[in-house]
């Protein structure tokens, strides 16, 4: 079995990107946010609220990302930023190494211009809000984006690839990055041979 995870900053298209990567290879789909609200039966925010520091929400919701990871099916994984820190990143390897399944980790990256423009907000039920921003906000809020890429990418840098979507028109970016994969990844080109059916 393949597990595809993918990696980044808020708003950069993890979720999008990887449902669509989902739909186009066949393999199920599984946003890490909405995995946990499932398993703890509560949104995030509450979830956070049950623990005093992030690095026990994480080792404390390590439980959900390990499920994912060993299901015996193949399927992309949309993380959250910090997806590949401390309790996560563990959880990536010793799956990795005993579930007997092929791991590919993607880090999406784009420009801080482009999430900006992407930028959506939740209350603390996880209900989306029609928020718009005004140009003071914008400038604070592309300031907050520049900290967050910096902070993440000593974590991100850690996966297998790094793909950019800048500049590339959603609906072409699944094939683009299946072709992506073919040449830099032989288990999941031997996959896609063997399934060339689905394609």
């Amino acid at each position: 079995m393949i597990k595809i995870y993918i990696l980044g900053v808020s708003c950069v298209g993890k979720s999008t990107i990887g449902k669509l990567l989902a739909e186009k290879t066949g393999f199920a789909f599984y946003d890490f946010d909405a995995e946990m609200e499932k398993y703890f039966g509560k949104p995030i925010e509450y979830i956070q609220e049950d623990y005093m520091f992030p690095y026990t929400f994480r080792e404390k919701t390590r439980i959900v990302l390990h499920d994912l990871f060993n299901k015996k099916e193949n399927a992309v994984i949309s993380s959250i930023p910090s997806g590949f820190r401390d309790n996560y990143l563990r959880e990536y390897k010793k799956s990795s190494k005993v579930s007997g399944n092929t791991f590919i980790s993607i880090h999406l990256t784009d420009k801080p211009e482009n999430i900006l423009k992407r930028i959506t907000f939740y209350d603390k039920e996880s209900r989306l809000m029609d928020i718009k921003l005004n140009d003071m906000e914008k400038v604070l809020y592309f300031k907050e984006i520049k900290k967050d890429i910096t902070f993440f990418k000593r974590f991100n840098s850690r996966a297998d690839y790094k793909f950019c979507v800048d500049g590339l028109a959603l609906d072409k970016i699944p094939q683009m990055l299946i072709e992506f994969l073919i040449d830099k990844n032989d288990e999941f080109k031997k996959y896609i041979k063997n399934n060339s059916g689905f394609f």
